[in-house]
């Protein structure tokens, strides 16, 4: 009765996790289109970067002209401070020539119109170079806050998947040490699950332990309905040779990704718009295939989790 009861569970199981062609043909579509937005994402990245880059290096130059505005204005203040000094002497050597010689007045006056016409002439330089100065510092404000500003976004995005991370590594705690890893790299989070927590082998059902992992991560992304998430199914390069309703290793990662997405979807709070399941079969794998444990750590369902970069995008476009 047991053994019964047993295979009709089994054979439920089985029948709620085969995909139609037209849901597995939409999640194909979802996961092509999602390769594009992340080929996007990882475009505007670069962008993002070259455009700080290029801040930093426009931010350098402009600081460079400032200090040369700058030496070229206090130089002209020498300059203009010497001739003045200069003056002064002309003007006190006129009046003490002025009583003895009318010769010696008049060629002093001419040195004196020389000397103010140059002194008005280093006036007007004076003037233009502080002109010049207060544009080149209110050029390098500019580039400055530019800088910080995109410096800003890229920290608040940064610390927003850091923030998830650790909302997710809290939430799989009981799972440590069962196949199950948490990270960051390069602006998103992975969740790593090997199947032995989630799968009997050449199975797609998804078991009660495995479920409830699920479940408790869809619990942290039903809070964060922002996140883009692909869950990719990977296998090892042992051919598959299970059930009749496969093609192989490729079909099986595709039908195990699609389980995980379906657990997901039971959770009302994630918006089934930022779900998308992908099959790698065994042509991503992260350890050797020559070994047990290699092909143990390939076996595995991989969580991806994207923020979305709409608020850099307005940015880099508006700068």
């Amino acid at each position: 009765m047991i053994k019964k009861i047993s295979l009709a569970v089994l054979t439920l199981a089985l029948v709620a996790s085969c995909v139609s062609p037209k849901v597995y043909k939409e999640l194909e579509g979802k996961y092509t289109n999602l390769k594009q937005e992340n080929r996007k994402l990882s475009e505007e990245n670069e962008s993002l970067l070259s455009a700080k880059t290029a801040a930093e290096n426009e931010l350098k130059q402009l600081q460079s002209a400032y200090n040369e505005a700058v030496a070229d204005r206090d130089r002209l203040q020498s300059d203009y401070n010497a001739t003045k000094a200069n003056l002064d002497n002309l003007k006190a050597s006129y009046d003490a020539l002025e009583k003895n010689s009318s010769a010696a007045i008049a060629a002093n006056s001419q040195k004196n119109r020389e000397l103010l016409a140059q002194l008005e002439a280093k006036e007007q330089a004076l003037a233009a170079e502080n002109q010049r100065l207060e544009s080149l510092k209110k050029a390098l404000e500019d580039r400055s806050n530019r800088v910080a500003e995109l410096e800003k976004v890229i920290a608040d995005k940064d610390a927003a998947m850091t923030a998830l991370k650790d909302a997710i590594s809290r939430a799989l705690t009981d799972f440590e040490g069962k196949g199950l890893t948490v990270e960051q790299r390069d602006g998103k989070v992975y969740v790593s699950m090997e199947n032995k927590l989630l799968f009997n082998s050449g199975s797609w059902a998804v078991g009660t332990e495995g479920r409830r992992a699920v479940q408790q991560l869809g619990s942290v992304l039903g809070k964060n309905p922002d996140i883009a998430v692909l869950i990719e199914g990977h296998t090892d390069n042992v051919p598959y040779q299970g059930n009749a309703q496969l093609s192989g290793n490729w079909d099986l990662s595709t039908k195990r990704a699609t389980a995980i997405v379906n657990i997901l979807r039971e959770n009302a709070a994630i918006n089934p718009e930022n779900l998308t399941a992908a099959g790698r079969g065994e042509y991503a794998p992260i350890a050797t295939n020559d070994t047990a444990e290699g092909k143990a750590k390939n076996r595995r369902i991989e969580v991806i989790l994207t923020p979305k970069l709409d608020e850099l995008s307005k940015l880099l476009k508006n700068n």
